[in-house]
């Protein structure tokens, strides 16, 4: 029987509530939320009030996914594809492939609508909405960064942050480690991205970085082969990183839009297996959508992004599904993505989404050389986000030059009106890092306020948590506004 965990079920009674004054809206859940179940839930109590529904799907896969996930749970229904033997219009309940009705030009007969991944936006499906005015949508989606998705949606109802949904147990941490990066300076853009042949004839140049960096990795951190799936930059990439480890004696399948439907099906499902031989899937964005394999602890990327926000977290999102026994997941990035969008990760993490903002989707400044340097660990590679001079992960040392202390914007050397400067600066970290513990913050919230205030990473500063003054108060109030 399903059911739902408490913040699914806040989120299907935000969406009944959210009917009374909008016709179409947006459930907006990090990837691994369980988006499905509750599309599902949702159907399943409209066809107990007599009413028909249906859910749309735009790959073949996900439609067969998503019927056996209902009969999973008993739950009668048809599906509308091709030659599907499970084709029944009658009942009220009914899985849809976008392509079909596209093509046939059908129009159902049911009174609310669910459009899976709502923000790549088909032109058949928006008309079939616009046209049939008598028509309730829901939209699921873990990125509604898209352009144009306010003139279809006027409401989003949001679930937890990613942050919380990790303190919580219901999805996964991730352990970020900055790798060699495919260099993608002077590379020519087209519409504001760079252009794929350029990011694939650059991503091969560095396929021996990604295949060694993955086996060091795996094995310092794991003790052997982990599963893992890789993003490359384009075919070609993907082909030539599948050969390379072959050739160091691991298992890794590469598949496009090159290999049929059927090869395809069939690699995922034997990877998708507890006993797979399988170490990797390799490819470029068909594991981005609709990838559901829990047990994948390794994530590499190596497709850069200039403004695709959206594609980034959705790669993000593959690896942080839970499973038993898996405390984290390892993400190694060749890509550059996760610094160049990294002030956009920490307030979707803190603070999700609840409304549509046009023009998120733009091409981001990239990081100075010395602010990647920053960011990582010189002796592992992993991100830098402890507080302190110390590396979370590895217990690597910063060393700083003794009667040296960080300021806004400068090295300035320890004299007493600094020393005023430290204690005020140790004072706003304790009451910020009081308010994130109560708040069930992650400590690189704390760290990435610090810096917003001071414009400096907090370094060598004592985790004291201090209730916070009024004017730390206000100021914490004056950026949640923000």
């Amino acid at each position: 029987m399903l059911q739902l965990r408490p913040h699914q079920q806040e989120v299907v009674d935000k969406l009944s509530e959210g009917f009374a004054n909008h016709r179409c809206q947006i459930l907006y859940a990090p990837t691994g939320f369980g988006k499905t179940e509750v599309a599902m839930a949702i159907m399943q109590e409209v066809a107990r009030n007599y009413k028909k529904t249906a859910i749309v799907l735009d790959r073949v896969v996900l439609v067969e996914q998503t019927s056996l996930r209902l009969g999973k749970y008993n739950i009668d229904h048809g599906v509308i594809q091709r030659d599907h033997w499970r084709y029944r219009p009658d009942l009220p309940i009914q899985v849809c492939s976008a392509q079909t009705l596209e093509k046939r030009e059908i129009v159902p007969d049911i009174d609310l609508l669910i459009i899976d991944e709502c923000h790549v936006q088909r032109r058949g499906i928006v008309e079939l909405i616009k046209n049939n005015p008598q028509l309730k949508v829901i939209g699921l989606t873990a990125t509604p960064f898209t352009n144009g998705l306010g003139n279809v949606y006027t409401n989003v109802v949001g679930a937890l942050p990613t942050g919380e949904l990790i303190d919580k147990g219901w999805l996964t941490p991730l352990k970020v480690f900055i790798a060699k990066e495919i260099d993608m300076t002077g590379a020519k853009k087209v519409a504001g991205e760079w252009s794929a042949d350029e990011v694939a004839e650059r991503g091969m140049k560095i396929t021996g970085d990604i295949v060694s960096e993955w086996i060091k990795k795996t094995h310092e951190i794991y003790d052997k082969p982990m599963k893992t799936i890789v993003f490359c930059s384009g075919v070609n990439h993907g082909r030539d990183l599948e050969e390379k480890f072959k050739q160091e004696g691991y298992n890794f399948v590469s598949i496009s839009y090159k290999e049929d439907d059927e090869f395809k099906r069939t690699v995922i499902e034997d990877f998708a297996r507890p006993d797979t031989e399988i170490n990797g899937l390799i490819a470029t964005d068909i594991l981005t959508r609709g990838f559901d394999v829990s047990d994948v602890c390794i994530g590499v990327s190596a497709r850069p992004f200039s403004k695709s926000f959206s594609s980034h977290v959705q790669q993000l999102g593959r690896v942080m599904r839970p499973h038993e026994g898996k405390k984290f997941a390892v993400w190694l990035d060749h890509s550059g993505n996760y610094l160049r969008f990294r002030d956009d990760w920490d307030k979707l993490y803190d603070h999700g989404v609840d409304e549509l903002k046009e023009g998120s989707e733009k091409a981001r400044k990239e990081p100075s050389v010395k602010e990647k340097k920053d960011a990582m660990c010189p002796s592992c590679g992993g991100l830098w986000t402890s507080p302190t001079n110390i590396c979370d992960e590895c217990g690597f040392e910063r060393k700083s030059p003794r009667d040296i202390i960080n300021v806004p914007g400068e090295l300035t050397e320890l004299d007493i009106a600094n020393r005023k400067l430290v204690i005020d600066n140790q004072q706003f970290y304790s009451e910020i890092l009081y308010y994130s513990r109560t708040k069930g913050y992650a400590d690189g919230w704390v760290a990435h306020k610090y810096k917003e205030k001071f414009g400096v990473w907090p370094r060598g500063l004592k985790l004291e948590p201090l209730p916070p003054s009024i004017a730390t108060s206000k100021w914490i109030k004056s950026r949640l506004i923000a």
